[in-house]
């Protein structure tokens, strides 16, 4: 909705705040011992105390823009639950769908207002801030701190990433200047300047929290968690390290409430200057394609496949005449390095084959048949689809495998688009404490394809007390790991 002006995701659950003790000066009887010894000759004095902002904020304040946004909406506000309810209620504005105020619920489309936040990365007029604060808006304006105002265009949005890239009609501004996110350590002190509930060139601080946070059902940004105020209307602002570079872009908060509660995330500079080169070249942004769906692997699962270490992105399946069918992936192949990159996490695997461009040809370094390969591969478009990252839980077992199975009939294994395979009719002891249900179609076993029940239990005579099963369940297919024995 166009009043929010930040992605709110919310926490089902109690959330921990750890009270943390500053260190005064004056006082060392206040001083916490810490936990293994400190040469104090070698700590400088001035790292003893809370930094001061000022001189930051006098720096890149200008370059902070507010971003207010208008669209056409037919009830602008979702109710009383909604945290912007009572915030305007409280000073007395008239919101569409309380009683003799025109626009309840279902009338005729009313104007909704928006703010957002953003910033000058180029002195001719290009903005930085998030899709969703001016995704489908019709009128986009943009605020200097000297109160000048420009209606802006909005040159691209990608929700992928939730980047959008702003134009407006000037020249000489002040710009920020661009840091390095990957060189940010937890720990360090960082600022956000935005417009919380509008109020312009307001200044926030705390501390990176943790980096790479991949957040539910996200599997592109390697979010930077602080622990830094952000409220609506912060949303598209720059996230400031202590030598006034930017290193993210406010984008969305953990809360129970819709406020702030001490969980903060940023997109990484790097990866929104990414996105900003292509939205301004092309106005959308091309990513590469390779056509799998991808697992998580978890130890068992690397002990399954003879890998020292679970990392790597076991695939799950080719989609047919895709980039990564032509060049011969198998189910069952792990991808463990991309162009000489290593793919430790699975969740690595789409933001790095998505930052590169449609045709471009990489070679992809796997595991089949528990020995390294490589594979080149020439990309295909990704369109408005996305690399599937699924995390399967996975348990261990002992014991016999505890399975009753029947065969696929002819029509079931068509309708599936599959040579055969198990249907599981009944399920307990080490495969079900595994995860295997009944219902579930067991497809291969250490990617051997299985199509009666003699062939499973020969291979099970011969794989040891632990292998992998690719199980299908409703729509989706995912290796379990088992352990017997």
């Amino acid at each position: 909705m166009i009043h929010r002006s930040v992605r709110i995701a919310v926490v089902a659950g109690a959330i921990g705040v750890a009270a943390a003790t500053l260190w005064s000066g004056n006082n060392p009887a206040h001083a916490i011992s810490p936990a293994a010894p400190v040469n104090a000759a070698g700590v400088a004095a001035s790292r003893l105390t809370l930094p001061d902002f000022g001189d930051l904020v006098a720096r890149v304040g200008p370059a902070v823009v507010n971003i207010s946004v208008v669209q056409e909406v037919a009830s602008p506000f979702g109710g009383s639950m909604d945290p912007f309810h009572d915030f305007l209620r409280r000073f007395g504005v008239p919101i569409p769908g309380m009683p003799g105020v025109p626009g309840a619920p279902g009338g005729e489309p009313q104007i909704a207002r928006g703010v957002g936040s953003g910033f000058i990365v180029s002195a001719d007029g290009y903005v930085l801030t998030n899709a969703h604060v001016v995704d489908d808006a019709t009128e986009v304006t943009v605020r200097l701190t000297d109160k000048r105002e420009f209606k802006a265009k909005v040159m691209g949005v990608d929700k992928r990433t939730d980047v959008a890239l702003l134009k407006i009609d000037a020249s000489d501004l002040p710009t920020v200047k661009i840091g390095d996110a990957q060189a940010a350590r937890v720990g360090e002190w960082v600022v956000a300047v935005g417009s919380p509930f509008g109020f312009d060139n307001t200044v926030t601080a705390g501390i990176i929290s943790a980096k790479a946070r991949r957040l539910p059902d996200e599997t592109y940004v390697p979010f930077i968690q602080t622990d830094v105020a952000i409220n609506p209307g912060n949303s598209g602002g720059p996230l400031f390290n202590l030598d006034g570079e930017v290193i993210g872009i406010n984008s969305q908060i953990y809360s129970r409430s819709g406020g702030f509660m001490g969980i903060s995330f940023a997109i990484p500079i790097d990866i929104a200057m990414k996105v900003r080169d292509q939205l301004q070249e092309f106005g959308t942004v091309q990513r590469g394609r390779l056509g799998v769906h991808i697992q998580a692997l978890s130890k068992e699962l690397a002990d399954s496949f003879g890998l020292d270490a679970p990392k790597g992105a076991l695939v799950l399946s080719v989609e047919p005449d895709s980039a990564a069918a032509k060049a011969k992936l198998q189910q069952g192949d792990v991808i463990i390095g991309v162009n000489g990159m290593a793919v430790d996490d699975s969740a690595e695997l789409p933001r790095i084959i998505g930052e590169l461009r449609p045709g471009t040809e990489i070679r992809l370094d796997i595991w089949r048949d528990r020995k390294r390969r490589s594979v080149e591969v020439t990309l295909g478009g990704q369109s408005d689809q996305r690399l599937q990252a699924l995390a399967g839980k996975n348990s261990t077992a002992s014991g016999k495998l505890g399975v009753n199975a029947r065969p696929l009939t002819d029509s079931e294994a068509e309708q599936l688009g599959v040579p055969g395979g198990l249907v599981v009719e009944q399920v307990d002891g080490p495969a079900a404490k595994a995860g295997l249900r009944q219902g579930d179609i067991i497809l291969a076993l250490n990617n051997t394809p299985i199509t009666d029940i003699a062939a499973f239990r020969r291979l099970l005579d011969k794989v040891g007390n632990r292998f992998a099963l690719l199980v299908q369940r409703g729509n989706g297919r995912f290796y379990i790991p088992v352990r017997t024995g």
